[in-house]
């Protein structure tokens, strides 16, 4: 079965308006919402950057239905695996049961800020495979003490665990990354709707396979286009670009030939129902059955109406 969930955009929200979206999403009948976890946002239009796992924590005790995950937190360098493993923990106990972790090997934007060097591609996948593995140790209870080849536990014991097991979603881009799901994860998030992605993950295990998919819901396709290029142009770049440079100044220098046309193949545009669903079934087809509905721009409590009144029951 397909579920939708609703994107919360830290680079776009400021902590008090996410949670009051969360709230929004789960009255109009979305499945989960999904927050990033950004130390800066991509562009300077966007201009907000909270620390998610607050807004997690009010979200938690706000909401009473509804899932949450992270998409995606990235437990490598800003972050030491064994804080993620408590934070989710928590988060996790405060939800009832309701949360989903969703990792990912990150961006140079957020993770070079503590000063660590930036890994390459194969370094960072090596990295997460032991984050995650040292997340799940730390997850099944008692005192540990790990010494791996990127990081060290020293006699760490979780109090506050939940009842269940929290899943772990991988973000996947790639077949590289694809393994690394197959080998530690529960699931995989994406963002392109890749059958491939889909059908490697799946031909090893069963397991949610999580995408976004990029509405941008206007009085017009043009303000859609226009609304889609203000804050979301950056994703033209490509995964390549996106996860290597350093600072808003990059991408905004980047991404400033970009047009509002450019983005037409990737993002749906406008008030027509049928190009938002058309949108969505080409995620469908390719195997994803959670799809976070990623709406950029200012105008969240009306692209969640739209959900609910014309969106959400022809889905």
């Amino acid at each position: 079965m397909v579920q939708f969930g609703y994107k919360l955009m830290t680079e776009e929200h400021g902590p008090a308006a996410l949670i009051e979206n969360a709230q929004r999403a789960e009255a109009a009948g979305f499945d989960f919402v999904s927050i990033s976890d950004h130390f800066h946002p991509w562009l300077e239009a966007q201009g907000h950057a909270p620390f998610a796992w607050s807004v997690l924590g009010g979200i938690a005790q706000v909401t009473s239905r509804i899932g949450i995950a992270t998409g995606l937190t990235c437990p490598i360098i800003r972050y030491h695996p064994a804080i993620i493993a408590q934070a989710a923990a928590t988060i996790a106990i405060m939800s009832k049961g309701r949360f989903t972790l969703a990792v990912g090997a990150g961006e140079r934007l957020n993770e070079h800020v503590t000063g660590d060097r930036w890994p390459s591609t194969p370094e960072r996948h090596a990295m997460l495979g032991e984050a995650i593995d040292i997340i799940r140790t730390l997850w099944s209870g008692g005192v540990h003490s790990l010494s791996g080849e990127w990081y060290v536990v020293d006699h760490a014991r979780l109090y506050d665990l939940p009842e269940d097991p929290i899943a772990i979603v991988v973000g996947v881009s790639g077949p590289a990354s694809v393994a690394l799901a197959v080998d530690k994860a529960d699931g995989i998030m994406a963002t392109e709707p890749k059958s491939d992605l889909v059908d490697g993950f799946r031909a090893a295990k069963a397991g949610p396979a999580y995408a976004e998919a990029v509405l941008s819901y206007a009085p017009t396709r043009q303000a859609g286009l226009e609304q889609a290029h203000r804050t979301f142009r950056f994703s033209a770049l490509g995964w390549a670009v996106n996860s290597e440079l350093r600072d808003v100044e990059g991408f905004e220098s980047a991404s400033q030939f970009v047009r509002p046309e450019d983005l037409q193949a990737s993002v749906a545009a406008g008030p027509d129902v049928d190009a938002h669903l058309a949108a969505i079934k080409t995620y469908t087809d390719a195997g994803f059955d959670r799809i976070v509905l990623t709406c950029p721009g200012q105008e969240q409590a009306r692209f969640i109406d739209f959900f609910e009144r014309e969106l959400r029951p022809k889905l």
